[in-house]
């Protein structure tokens, strides 16, 4: 009876080490999920925005909009390589407006999803109904804007002719633990110098000039990957 109360003690003891390690592992799991799919989420933006294009004579495509509040909506126009996501869905069409959003999703909290379609072209029933999540739980995303004019950071874009020189991307995310436990929160921020300029109309017909004044007046010197 003595050894075989042991024996009970010895496979207890092993049972509990066992279920320690299996719950420790599926944290730890579950935290580098989480973190991947932020940097996942972060680098799409940041990769999208470095392929931004603009037509001044063609703002109707290739407009900037900028919405933050409660339902934040980002949306440009960009050319994009074969590398990024979904590229395979649209063959050659390279060109695409990118719509960044937050909806709720299946299980109550907010996702932040991205939806894509070509220039010049409807926006298809699949993309609409069932866009590319790029992050679960969001708690806040918000995109500024560096206004020259100002010589700070705006959460409005009203310059419909142009694309700022600097756009700053911020989003929060919530984390729970493996028994849906609301954990601490976590923000990332990225501020990215867009490439290029909006081209002047004058440029886009033949013979053209571009406009007075060369690009950089006004912006501040940052690192676009910080």
């Amino acid at each position: 009876m003595v050894a075989l109360a042991i024996f009970m003690m010895v496979v207890i003891t092993i049972y509990s080490t066992w279920i320690l390690i299996v719950r420790s592992s599926v944290i730890a799991q579950s935290a580098a999920a989480q973190a991947q799919r932020e940097r996942i989420a972060i680098r799409t933006v940041e990769h999208s925005l470095m392929c931004v294009q603009s037509f001044q004579a063609s703002m109707k495509y290739y407009s900037f909009d900028v919405e933050n509040g409660s339902e934040p909506v980002f949306s440009f126009t960009a050319r994009l390589p074969d590398t990024f996501p979904r590229s395979g869905k649209f063959g050659d069409f390279n060109v695409r407006r990118l719509t960044y959003t937050v909806e709720p999703g299946a299980d109550q909290f907010k996702n932040l999803v991205l939806r894509q379609s070509p220039i010049l072209m409807d926006m298809d029933a699949d993309e609409k109904e069932t866009p590319l999540v790029l992050a679960r739980n969001i708690k806040d995303f918000k995109v500024e804007c560096w206004d020259t004019n100002q010589m700070d950071w705006a959460t409005e874009w009203d310059n419909t002719n142009a694309i700022p020189p600097l756009v700053r991307v911020t989003f929060t995310l919530g984390s729970r633990d493996e028994n849906g436990l609301a954990g601490p929160d976590e923000t990332m921020s990225r501020v990215v110098a867009l490439p290029c300029n909006t081209l002047p109309a004058g440029m886009q017909m033949p013979g053209g000039m571009p406009a007075g004044g060369g690009p950089g007046a006004g912006i501040p010197q940052v690192n676009p990957t910080q």
